[in-house]
């Protein structure tokens, strides 16, 4: 039986680094030093925000038209902070991992460029700077996927994520130049204070392209599918930019466009907000819980958070529009506490899935197992995110989960009767997907560090370099801190919560200590307690086990019982594959794998069978269907206009002057 894998393994030969290509020991060198130094500067940057919001300050390009306006308020110093971390410790994990896994010298100089890209959108203060630094930061990204462009997967993923990316930028430019247009300023300040005065059908009409534009940039479904193509085939450190930093923007822009600027609107606003989050954080659950490529789950992964967080922000919306503003709160509280903490573990976790790449030379997991032991810190590193992915207590998804269960629990059914529909399907679904993310979570560590090595280079991998080490046991620590101590979060949620005018009223501050309450929130829950019953509980299976095996002794030495236990082989083991096999029959009519099964006969009797061959492909659904049609669409459109550039100097002319005639007409 042969199984063909949703994700081609990838191998890639490492840059040998001798006199030829001394300029790729100084490219990764200049690259993580300037990756450094540009965010720890925003790092500064934010903190000092944190104090006191910094006004708006215009930069001269020396470029024509090109003027850029920069301003950090409480929000923009919140993804400031984020977003300059996750770079921080990317760029000290660059230094070993392209030192091995590198084809060109100017991949890590992408890094630092593709980080000021993204503090340039968060400290714009104007439209206009908004949207140039928006494009420099996508068409940046694109070098990042396109890294390793000779092979024809990673050609493919750049195509969707062109397409999709200049798609949602399109959205974003025309809600964005509608809006300033319609209001009479360009500056954020401005817009937020005349929004409130535009027609309803306006705000209406900006608030759904703005929202298509940013949740395709966040990864929410159905807009989703440039993320499984694009992060499994770009180097772990770009993925780690993508998934733990630039999809944050999307969330960013959310908020600061559709909650800050047009204010608190209609009830559909947040229910079709909150739609999107359900659909995505399914969407995302069940992926990753099918897909037998490490990084590929994990991209699915950050659309199934992405999702979380959206139906956070959903809900928070609607509460304000039902004058719920308690409920709203802990609603937003969630959604900004798991920025933080999904922005830990999922970086984390692409950088230990990059460790374990660099170290095999696959992430397949089908062709992983028994890292464990030889990777000490990156199988510590990946727990640590796999538990946090998990949204299972000690890990940092926990609390932000609990306090969007808790906001949902106590919505004021009463005061609409949409809500007694609403609210049992969100609790539905954010149950359905907490389960089978902890089935993702547990296969992709499993099958990567705990069962037989299937393959040579698991069997031959050692431990990454100390500078890959160090940058894994940080956010390790990190995520552990932000798991069982909340409340160092207390300040910055409060200070947010602010621009969104819900903790103005400091009666309505959350408060996040060692006991974590809301007002209005009956129920309370202190993370150190659970942390220290896990700890108890661990140590008492660890003595009752030890006590048990000092009994055993004696029988460890008879001969193991004739079944062949002490010469397993890795075909004795669950594949990954046959692991997710049952939550695949269950869904299977939303799944759709390609199935083929072909069975040969002999000869001699077509009753006897010589040989089956079953071969499994499992392709994203909403991929199928809807984005195939677009990007065939994509490339007829392309093939007509390649036909209209003959060379021809009379042709052109003609054009322009049909395009001068068209827009005469249009003028008049």
């Amino acid at each position: 039986m042969s199984i063909n894998y949703d994700v081609a393994d990838k191998v890639v030969t490492p840059l040998h680094l001798d006199h030829e290509t001394e300029k790729a020991v100084w490219s990764i060198r200049l690259g993580s030093l300037l990756t450094e130094l540009i965010a720890l500067s925003g790092i500064s940057l934010s903190l000092l925000a944190m104090d006191k919001p910094l006004g708006l300050r215009a930069l001269y390009t020396g470029l024509p038209f090109i003027k850029l306006t920069i301003g950090i308020d409480f929000l923009s110093a919140l993804f400031l902070l984020i977003t300059s971390a996750v770079a921080l410790f990317v760029g000290i994990f660059s230094v070993g991992y392209f030192k091995a896994h590198m084809t060109s010298s100017l991949i890590p100089l992408l890094i630092p460029v593709f980080t000021l890209s993204m503090l340039g959108v968060i400290v714009a203060g104007d439209v206009f700077s908004f949207l140039w630094m928006w494009e420099l930061m996508a068409l940046i990204s694109i070098g990042g996927i396109l890294a390793e462009h000779r092979r024809s997967e990673v050609r493919e993923a750049g195509v969707f994520y062109i397409v999709m990316t200049h798609l949602g930028f399109l959205a974003i430019l025309i809600a964005l130049v509608f809006l300033a247009d319609r209001a009479g300023v360009d500056s954020f300040r401005g817009l937020a204070a005349a929004a409130p005065k535009l027609p309803r059908s306006e705000k209406n009409f900006i608030f759904l392209l703005s929202l298509i534009g940013f949740a395709s940039k966040a990864g929410l479904a159905p807009l989703h599918a440039w993320l499984p193509k694009a992060h499994p085939v770009a180097p772990s450190p770009i993925s780690a930019l993508l998934s733990a930093a630039m999809v944050n923007l999307g969330i960013y822009g959310i908020l600061r466009i559709d909650v800050e600027i047009l204010g608190h609107g209609p009830m559909w606003w947040g229910v079709l907000l909150l739609s999107l989050g359900a659909v995505s954080a399914l969407t995302g659950a069940l992926q990753a819980s099918v897909s037998s490529d490490l990084k590929r789950l994990l991209a699915y992964s950050t659309t199934e958070n992405m999702g979380i967080i959206a139906m956070a922000l959903g809900l928070g919306m609607i509460m304000i529009s039902l004058g719920a503003p308690e409920v709203a709160l802990i609603a937003f509280s969630a959604a900004i506490i798991h920025l933080f903490n999904h922005s830990t573990f999922k970086s984390l976790g692409f950088l230990a899935a990059g460790s374990v790449q660099s170290a095999a030379g696959t992430t397949n997991l089908d062709l992983l197992g028994g890292l464990a032991k030889k990777m000490k810190t990156t199988a510590l590193g990946f727990g640590v995110a796999s538990l946090g992915a998990s949204g299972l207590p000690l890990g940092s998804g926990f609390i932000s989960e609990w306090l969007l269960l808790q906001a949902l629990i106590h919505v004021p059914l009463k005061r609409s009767e949409a809500m007694t529909i609403i609210v049992p399907l969100t609790m539905a679904a954010l149950a359905l997907t907490a389960g089978i993310g902890v089935l993702a979570m547990v296969k992709a560590f499993g099958f990567s560090f705990l069962t037989r090595a299937k393959s040579a280079g698991a069997s031959e991998a050692v431990e990454s370099p100390g500078s890959m080490r160090g940058a894994m046991a940080a956010l390790s620590v990190i995520g552990i801190i932000l798991a069982v101590a909340p409340g160092i979060l207390s300040s910055v949620v409060d200070k947010v919560l602010h621009v969104i005018d819900l903790s103005a009223n400091p009666g309505l501050s959350p408060k996040l200590n060692a006991m974590i309450s809301f007002p209005g929130l009956r129920g309370t829950i202190s993370p150190w307690i659970i942390a220290s019953g896990v700890i108890v509980a661990s140590l008492a299976a660890f003595v009752v086990k030890l006590i048990g095996n000092k009994k055993l002794v004696a029988q460890a030495t008879l001969p193991p019982w004739v079944c062949g236990i002490d010469a397993l082989t890795p075909n004795m083991n669950y594949s990954a594959t046959s692991f997710a096999e049952p939550i695949q029959r269950v869904f299977d009519d939303v799944l759709k794998p390609d199935k083929r099964l072909q069975v040969s006969h002999y000869s001699e009797s077509k009753y006897l069978i010589e040989k089956m061959e079953y071969n499994s492909k499992q392709q994203d659904s909403i991929e199928k269907v809807l984005y195939v049609p677009i990007l065939r669409a994509v490339k007829w459109v392309a093939a007509l206009a390649r036909r209209a550039h003959s060379g021809n100097i009379h042709l052109y002319l003609a054009y322009g002057i049909v395009g001068l005639v068209i827009f005469w007409i249009l003028a008049r």
